[in-house]
């Protein structure tokens, strides 16, 4: 059988790793990779850290390029790899434009469809926009549906879609696991990453934020500015913000907090940084649904900058707060934390339910058409 794996974006990568990793691994499977570059340095970073060397790329990444640009690209370029490969399977991960313009290439010659992480809604097409739209068409098209936990699984039940459901559990924590591993078993990494991080004060907590959505260009990353200037003049507090390429997040983000104590605006980091920077972390300030899933198996308190949320049980659970992007709110939130100690100590629990680290099995089994008990919290 033939399995091609189709992603472009940083978060795709890490996700989708240990799935070609497994996929290699299976017997009877042919893993073909192909990546579109829709992320051209943050993705050649994670492709490094786990060593995955495509054998396509189709490089589409252009200046001010537009999201129907992006897709038509994609699609053309994919319509020559299928012809070549002849894939059994491609399979996309999540809810990007490289995943959704896959799956309808691939519907389009009639190739079945595995969707990584599907099922996940907020049942608001704005939000995430345009994400929500993207994940709704893959889980239309696709033949097999890898939910990555029971409640995203119930969602495509209510839908009556037509692909084949299993709860997985879900692949980044997969990958989360492999990089602990490494930082924590190899002293070289260690030192060079504290080296790396040498001006974070250890007599200061630490606030990690990130923030890369498109829902909140404008006001609504006017409003996060707000919410760490004020922050930031806590002799207490130290904030370090990895920010985003994008001109509408790079842009607000330098130009209000540039120069403000106890910010540290810092270059997008590699996976295996930003994973030393979650551990270091007292508090994550973010908008990324990878986060939310990896830092509550850290044991970190969650801040959530989104009205909704496609990832509901790490809220449910008590250890992520939507926050939204009101400045009062962010700021609230954060000071709360770190003035109750109880309050703080309710979210700073381990707890894992988005997967146990075999999802990327689970995936490959089901291909190759192995029986694999589903994940359960």
């Amino acid at each position: 059988m033939h399995v091609l794996s189709v992603f472009g974006t940083r978060p795709e990568a890490i996700k989708m790793a240990p799935v070609v990793k497994a996929l290699s691994a299976e017997k009877g499977i042919r893993s073909i990779t192909c990546v579109t570059g829709q992320h051209r340095t943050m993705l050649d970073q994670v492709l490094a850290l786990f060593d995955i060397k495509p054998d396509f790329d189709l490089a589409v990444m252009a200046p001010n390029q537009t999201l129907n640009g992006l897709a038509s690209r994609v699609m053309a370029g994919l319509d020559d790899i299928f012809a070549e490969v002849r894939p059994d399977y491609v399979l996309v991960h999540g809810d990007t434009t490289t995943a959704m313009a896959a799956s309808l290439a691939a519907a389009h010659r009639n190739i079945k469809i595995g969707h990584v992480e599907a099922g996940l809604r907020t049942y608001d097409l704005a939000k995430p926009w345009p994400e929500e739209l993207n994940r709704r068409v893959i889980d239309v098209a696709a033949t097999k549906l890898f939910a990555p936990t029971e409640t995203s699984a119930d969602n495509l039940r209510a839908e009556r879609l037509g692909g084949e459901i299993l709860v997985t559990g879900n692949t980044v924590i997969d990958a989360l696991k492999e990089t602990v591993g490494r930082i924590d078993n190899d002293p070289a990494i260690r030192t060079r990453l504290e080296a790396q991080f040498s001006f974070l004060d250890p007599s200061r907590r630490v606030l990690l934020v990130t923030g890369h959505r498109r829902e909140s260009f404008g006001d609504g990353f006017l409003n996060i500015c707000k919410a760490l200037a004020e922050l930031s003049r806590r002799a207490d507090l130290q904030i370090v913000y990895p920010v985003h390429l994008n001109p509408n997040v790079s842009g607000p983000v330098h130009e209000l907090l540039s120069g403000k104590p106890n910010i540290h605006l810092i270059e997008p980091q590699e996976y295996l940084s930003f994973v030393y920077l979650m551990n270091r972390a007292d508090i994550i300030l973010t908008d990324s649904g990878g986060v939310q899933e990896e830092a509550p198996s850290l044991g970190k308190p969650v801040l959530v900058m989104r009205d909704v949320t496609e990832r509901p049980e790490a809220v449910a659970a008590g250890v992520v707060r939507l926050v939204g992007t009101d400045a009062q709110r962010i700021t609230g939130e954060v000071e709360r934390l770190l003035g109750d100690a109880a309050y703080y100590s309710g979210f700073a629990r381990i707890l894992n339910p988005y997967g146990d680290g075999l999802a990327s099995k689970r995936i490959a089994a089901s291909l190759a058409g192995r029986d694999i008990a589903p994940f359960a919290i």
